[in-house]
């Protein structure tokens, strides 16, 4: 996986990021969500560094990037002390600008660095997520049964990082096999096992999510009237609770003021594993028409 990338443990202010990045053309960010790592990119970031400078980084907490203390009120996995570490990376990669894409987490983080370093982001495309606010907003039974894991992961600690750790491999597998429709993830499951089954990354990831039902809802209540000014596309699972339960183009529509383009994908949640080539095809055509 990843042939000819160059890999790197880049020092930012609040540790280190580990990332790989390879190719010449404009920089694209590409950020991975939960149970994973910035292995989920593995199908796609080749054909898109023919493209691209394609950079995929493990978000704090996850995969081999550092790993804090949850902080008060969960501040240290807020979506945007997440989102400085990886613009902070971008900096040290010497990208001022730059292309971003997030699939589930790192969606949520990218979507908070939009809106915290406007000038920095190109254009963002948003991988089978809405709006955190949104989503909380709007919970029902229906929600609730599909995604009880956002609120079983919320739970006061260590009560769901006990019942994770008594078999992390248990659990991490139910996660992916139940939100793709039971995809084989091969060789990556196993990449994805050794860094989530530790302690503190088990429990880091337990706290990205309780920052999500705390304090960035402060932060994005604060903000939900400041639309941004970028172009967005939005890409989600035509199987999956988003592409079921949600009408995606819509409620992004409410956080832009340019018109909001995307589509659903033949797929379950894990989109770029589950059908590579047409993230390819999106992600590609999405940004090289930013550029004309």
């Amino acid at each position: 996986m990843f042939e000819g990338f160059k890999k790197r443990l880049i020092k930012v202010n609040k540790g280190k990021i580990f990332c790989r990045y390879k190719g010449n053309g404009p920089p694209l960010l590409l950020l991975h969500g939960y149970p994973q790592t910035h292995i989920m990119w593995h199908k796609t970031a080749p054909e898109l560094s023919k493209y691209f400078t394609v950079v995929v980084a493990d978000l704090r907490g996850y995969g081999n990037s550092l790993v804090l203390p949850g902080g008060k009120n969960h501040i240290n996995y807020s979506k945007r002390e997440m989102a400085k570490d990886m613009i902070q990376l971008m900096n040290k990669l010497k990208f001022k600008r730059f292309f971003l894409a997030g699939h589930d987490r790192g969606g949520r983080v990218a979507h908070r660095m939009a809106r915290d370093f406007r000038e920095k982001i190109l254009a963002l495309s948003v991988l089978d997520i809405c709006p955190t606010l949104d989503m909380y907003e709007s919970t029902d039974r229906k929600f609730a049964k599909a995604y009880f894991h956002w609120f079983f992961l919320i739970q006061s600690s260590w009560l769901p990082e006990r019942m994770i750790m008594s078999d992390p491999r248990k659990w991490m597998k139910s996660c992916l096999h139940k939100w793709s429709g039971e995809h084989k993830f091969g060789k990556a499951e196993e990449a994805y096992l050794k860094s989530f089954k530790q302690k503190k990354r088990i429990h880091a990831s337990c706290e990205d999510y309780r920052a999500s039902d705390t304090i960035d809802l402060e932060h994005d209540k604060k903000d939900k009237s400041k639309k941004l000014n970028i172009p967005i596309q939005v890409l989600w699972g035509k199987s999956g609770v988003i592409g079921k339960q949600f009408n995606s183009i819509k409620i992004w529509q409410k956080y832009s003021n340019k018109k909001i383009t995307g589509k659903a994908i033949e797929s379950g949640h894990f989109i770029p594993e589950q059908n590579p080539q047409q993230v390819i095809y999106q992600l590609k055509n999405f940004f090289l028409n930013q550029e004309n």
